[in-house]
C-alpha cells in the first residue's frame, strides 16, 4: 500500500473514489498564487522597485542615532502601555460577560432551553461589538472625544472583552457540569458552586487564549498608531511616508523585539500554568504500586503543583494590579474624559436615497473576494515555504525572521509599502492582509510541526522518502484538519481586519468607510457598519461550521 493510501483520511469530504491524502489539502489554498503571480505583472507601475531596494537594505542599517532611538523607545513605551491597560481591561469585562453569557450559570442547558435566555440575549448583544473592528471603534471614539490614550485602551477593550467573553462562554458550557450539580443539590450557594466546580477546569484555558489576546493587543495598539492615536505606530507611519527607511527600521527591529519578548514570556507562563505536571515519567514507568503509595502518588503532586500555580497566580494578579495604575499615570490616561464629549460640526440631513444608490454589490463583493484571496495566500504559503526550505538548514530560521516581520508590521504599512510598486485594488489589499496573517499561520504550523509527528517523519526518512516529502507525510498529515479548522477562524479575522486596508486605498467597503467619516456623513456610516457587523457574523457562523466539520471526527 502506498503511503499516499495509507494516509489518506476516509472521513474527509470527497464524494469520490480518488481521495487526495490529508496532507495535501494544505496545499490547496496556495494555488491562490497561480492567478495572483498571473495579475501582478499588469497591476505593476514599476517606478518604485529602487525605493524597495533602499527598504530592503535599510534593514541593514537602521539608525542609531540618540535622538531616532530616544524617540523609538518612547514609542514603543507608550504602544506596550496602551496594549497592556487595553488587554487587562478586556480581560476582567469578558471574564465577567463570558459569565453572564453562559447557560450554564443561569441554570440552561447547553442547547440553550431552560432558564437561558439571559444568556443568549447577553450572547446576540455582544455580536455587535465584537463583530466591529477595534480601528473602526478608535476612530469613532477619536470623533467623539478627541485625541487622547484612553480612546486607544477602549478601542482595544470594546472588542477584546466580546471576544473573550464569547470563547468563555462558550468553554463553560462544554465543560462537565456533574460536579456542579452534585454541589448544588448539597446546599452550596450558586457562586461558590460555580466557581469551585468550574473554575479549576476553566483555568488553564482562559491564561492559554489570554496570553493569545496579549500579543494580539500589542499588534492592535501598534496599529492603532499607524492611524495617530500615539505610540510606535506613528512613528513607523511618518517615516514610511517621508522614506526615511533607517529611522523606519529602527522601530521595525525595536517592535521586533519586543514582540519577540513577550511571545517568549507569555509561552512560557502558559506552559507553567496551564500543562499539567509532569511527575517524573521515566521513573513512574520503572515504579512499583508500593513505591507510588510510600512516595504519595501522582495525587500528592497534582495536588501540590495546583496549589502551587495558584499562588503564583494570586501573586502574579497582586504584581499587576499596581503596574497598571502606573502605567496608566504615566500615559495620563484618563477614564473620566470618555465622558467629556467634544462638540461635532453640524450634521447634514439625512439622505438615505444616496445610501441606497451606494454600490453595495461592488462594495461587498470586493471585500469577500479580498478576504478570500488574504486567506488563501496564508493559509496555503505557510506550509508551502516550510517544504521548499526543508533541506536547507538556514531556510527555516529564514523564514521564522520574515513571519515575525509579517506578523508586527501592520496591514496599512504594508499595503503602503506595496503601493511604491503596485496599483491600489483588491489585489494589493489582498496580499498586504495575506503577508500578515501569513506570520501569525506560519508561526503556529511551526510550532505545531515541531511537536507533531517527529516518528513519522523518522521513519519515513529511513524508508528513502526525501525530506519533503517526509516532512508532507511525517508530520502534516496530522496536523491538516487542525491547521485548516483554524485557517477557517483566520479568514473570519481577515473579514474583520479588511477594513484596515480598505481605509488606505484598497476598494471595499473599507474604503468608503473613510469616505463617509471624513464627510461626516452619519447615514452612510451607519449603514456601511451594519452592513460590515453582518457579514463578520456571518462569517463567523460559516467559520464556526466549518471548523466543527474539520474537528468532528
Amino acid at each position: 500500500m502506498s503511503a499516499g493510501s495509507a494516509l489518506a483520511d476516509p472521513s474527509w469530504p470527497s464524494p469520490g473514489r480518488w481521495r487526495p491524502a490529508a496532507p495535501l489539502w494544505l496545499l490547496l489554498p496556495a494555488l491562490v498564487l497561480l492567478p495572483l503571480l498571473a495579475l501582478l505583472p499588469g497591476l505593476s507601475h514599476g517606478g518604485g522597485w529602487s525605493l524597495v531596494g533602499r527598504f530592503a537594505l535599510a534593514a541593514l542599517r537602521p539608525s542609531l542615532d540618540p535622538l531616532v532611538l530616544a524617540s523609538v523607545l518612547r514609542g514603543l513605551g507608550v504602544t506596550v502601555g496602551l496594549a497592556l491597560l487595553g488587554w487587562a481591561v478586556s480581560l476582567a469585562l469578558g471574564l465577567a460577560l463570558g459569565v453572564l453569557s453562559a447557560r450554564v450559570v443561569w441554570g440552561g442547558s447547553r442547547s440553550g432551553g431552560g432558564g437561558a435566555w439571559p444568556a443568549e440575549l447577553i450572547r446576540k448583544l455582544l455580536a455587535l461589538p465584537r463583530s466591529i473592528h477595534e480601528l473602526l471603534w478608535g476612530l469613532l471614539l477619536l470623533q467623539l472625544v478627541g485625541l487622547q490614550p484612553a480612546v486607544a485602551v477602549l478601542a482595544i477593550a470594546i472588542p477584546f472583552a466580546a471576544l473573550v467573553a464569547r470563547v468563555v462562554s462558550d468553554q463553560l458550557d462544554a465543560l462537565p457540569t456533574g460536579r456542579l450539580e452534585a454541589l448544588r443539590a448539597a446546599g452550596v450557594a450558586a457562586p461558590a458552586a460555580l466557581l469551585t466546580a468550574l473554575g479549576p477546569p476553566l483555568l488553564p484555558q482562559v491564561l492559554s487564549y489570554g496570553g493569545y489576546r496579549l500579543e494580539c493587543a500589542l499588534r492592535s495598539a501598534t496599529l492603532l498608531g499607524v492611524f495617530g492615536l500615539g505610540g510606535l505606530g506613528t512613528e513607523l507611519r511618518l517615516t514610511l511616508q517621508s522614506l526615511a527607511f533607517e529611522e523606519l527600521w529602527t522601530g521595525l527591529w525595536a517592535l521586533l523585539a519586543a514582540m519577540l519578548l513577550l511571545e517568549r514570556l507569555v509561552g512560557w507562563l502558559r506552559r507553567r500554568w496551564t500543562m499539567p505536571a509532569r511527575f517524573g515519567l521515566g521513573s513512574d514507568t520503572g515504579s512499583t504500586g508500593t513505591d507510588r503509595a510510600n512516595n504519595g502518588g501522582p495525587a500528592r503532586g497534582r495536588s501540590s503543583d495546583v496549589g502551587r500555580r495558584g499562588r503564583e497566580l494570586l501573586l502574579a494578579a497582586a504584581l499587576l494590579l499596581p503596574v497598571l495604575v502606573v502605567v496608566a499615570w504615566a500615559l495620563q490616561v484618563d477614564p473620566g474624559s470618555l465622558l467629556r464629549w467634544q462638540p461635532l460640526p453640524p450634521l447634514p440631513p439625512a439622505d438615505w436615497a444616496a445610501v441606497a444608490a451606494l454600490p453595495w454589490p461592488t462594495l461587498v463583493g470586493n471585500t469577500l473576494v479580498l478576504t478570500l484571496l488574504a486567506a488563501a495566500l496564508a493559509v496555503g504559503t505557510a506550509p508551502l515555504l516550510l517544504l521548499l526550505v526543508r533541506p536547507w538548514p538556514w531556510g527555516q530560521g529564514l523564514v521564522q525572521v520574515l513571519w515575525a516581520l509579517g506578523r508586527l508590521w501592520p496591514p496599512p504599512l504594508i499595503a503602503l509599502l506595496l503601493l511604491l510598486v503596485l496599483r491600489p485594488g483588491v489585489v494589493t489589499g489582498a496580499l498586504a492582509l495575506g503577508l500578515h496573517n501569513l506570520g501569525v499561520l506560519g508561526r503556529l504550523l511551526l510550532e505545531s510541526a515541531e511537536h507533531s509527528g517527529e516518528t513519522r517523519e523518522q521513519a519515513l526518512l529511513g524508508a528513502g522518502c526525501g525530506p519533503r516529502l517526509a516532512l508532507l507525510y511525517g508530520r502534516f498529515s496530522g496536523l491538516a484538519r487542525p491547521y485548516l479548522a483554524y485557517g477557517a477562524y483566520r479568514a473570519d479575522v481577515i473579514l474583520r481586519e479588511s477594513v484596515v486596508v480598505g481605509l488606505v486605498g484598497a476598494t471595499g467597503l473599507g474604503s468608503q468607510l473613510l469616505e463617509a467619516l471624513s464627510a461626516f456623513a452619519y447615514d452612510q456610516l451607519a449603514a456601511l457598519m451594519l452592513v460590515y457587523a453582518a457579514l463578520t457574523l456571518l462569517g463567523e457562523e460559516l467559520s464556526d461550521r466549518l471548523r466543527r466539520r474539520l474537528l468532528s471526527s
